[in-house]
């Protein structure tokens, strides 16, 4: 059966991105539902997949990771308004299967998002 997991690693500080709220919505008819929120834990990975089991359906997608809020926490001097404040990744499940893996590295002018395994 098949779920969805992310990781998030502070390319800027070299570590696991500890404490980074996101949020995840399914995207259906022009419109957005929010349907889970976390935050990292040590080691920048969720407790938990953020889809699984029935949840975990074909459709798309849209995870929000508040780097600007994550970024303020670890006393980065940034200017304002910052370059990067939420990143948004719309992606798409098209096999209830398979393990979709999101990661994303992020600093406080850069990005980088990935399927992993």
């Amino acid at each position: 059966m098949g779920r969805l997991t992310t990781h998030v690693l502070d390319t800027a500080l070299g570590r696991p991105a500890a404490g980074l709220g996101i949020e995840l919505f399914k995207l259906e008819n022009g419109s957005a539902t929010s349907i889970k929120q976390v935050s990292t834990n040590d080691d920048g990975r969720c407790d938990a997949p953020l889809l699984e089991g029935d949840s975990f359906a074909t459709g798309q997608y849209q995870l929000v990771f508040q780097a600007g809020a994550y970024f303020d926490a670890q006393e980065i001097e940034l200017p304002s308004p910052k370059f990067l404040d939420d990143v948004v990744i719309r992606f798409g499940i098209s096999d209830q299967d398979q393990h979709y893996h999101v990661p994303l590295l992020i600093a406080p002018f850069s990005y980088s998002t990935y399927r992993g395994s």
